[in-house]
């Protein structure tokens, strides 16, 4: 499949915040599903254009298969990085483009933007429960930092465990 990954538009943003949104959903990773608090902050794809890097991955004709916020600067969507590492966040693929390279692409895009900027290493989160995400992430190089592991929401249990890969 020929994935292009570029820069969000402003004119997608409510497409790609929604199809965030139904990754997480269908892919039965909120636990509240459709009533979860944390949909609003997955559909709101302008406010990371704002703050972040909102990337996208376009197939054929324009398509929208996939979204990650790459954080390389800190501010509200950094939530792991240490000094001298970026992060990405909310990486989703449309339930189609699944197991086609999408997420690869996403994630390469995230490292080649780490790269380039000078960081020494990329860190994300991920739930116990996304396997095939943590087969991708592993088979890319990034190895398991149980001692960053943490809880997004205290009164939820909900432990993300930490990735991180040096550069």
């Amino acid at each position: 499949m020929n994935i292009k990954v570029r820069t969000a538009r402003p004119d997608e943003y409510a497409e790609v915040g929604e199809l965030v949104a139904r990754a997480y959903i269908d892919g039965g990773l909120l636990d509240l599903g459709e009533d979860d608090p944390y949909l609003e902050r997955l559909r709101d794809a302008a406010d990371r254009a704002e703050h972040a890097e909102l990337l996208v991955a376009e197939g054929a004709g324009g398509t929208l298969l996939g979204s990650v916020t790459f954080v390389g600067d800190g501010g509200p969507y950094a939530e792991r990085a240490e000094e001298g590492e970026a992060e990405f966040r909310m990486l989703g693929v449309r339930a189609g483009a699944r197991g086609m390279g999408v997420g690869e692409a996403l994630v390469a895009a995230c490292l080649e933007r780490a790269r380039d900027k000078g960081f020494a290493g990329l860190v994300l989160s991920t739930q116990q429960r996304m396997h095939a995400a943590r087969r991708l992430y592993e088979r890319i190089g990034f190895q398991r930092a149980p001692e960053r592991d943490w809880m997004p929401v205290p009164d939820l249990d909900l432990t993300l465990w930490a990735y991180t890969l040096r550069l």
